[in-house]
């Protein structure tokens, strides 16, 4: 049942993006990706959003989590799951390892980008 719900919020939470990230860049224009800026910083919202509440507030069910949190923002922006991760890391007092989870992700997705660039030319 899981793997459907995540599937579905998967499919939704993609065409979401889409949708929201085509009508920021077609308000805003091109000159940077403030689609993605503002899925990005909407999806992480979101997600910390709804960690709370789950956790400090009201009961939401294991189905609405991985409908929501897995498969809706997880496809809607993948950047969430790793800036609640980070941010995890630095409440639980592991300072290097948040810094070095922020270093390492952003050093190695770049790079990771531009070799599979070169690789295809």
């Amino acid at each position: 049942m899981n793997i459907l719900l995540i599937g579905l919020g998967g499919f939704l939470g993609a065409i979401s993006r889409y949708i929201f990230a085509r009508w920021i860049a077609l308000t805003f224009g091109n000159l940077m990706p403030y689609g993605t800026l503002f899925v990005n910083v909407a999806g992480s919202f979101l997600l910390g959003y709804l960690y709370t509440l789950s956790i400090e507030r009201i009961f939401i069910t294991e189905h609405m989590r991985f409908f929501l949190g897995v498969g809706f923002l997880g496809a809607f922006t993948t950047f969430s799951t790793f800036s609640l991760e980070s941010i995890m890391l630095y409440e639980d007092g592991a300072y290097i390892l948040f810094f070095l989870n922020i270093l390492l992700n952003l050093f190695l997705s770049l790079l990771a980008v531009f070799f599979g660039i070169y690789l295809a030319k």
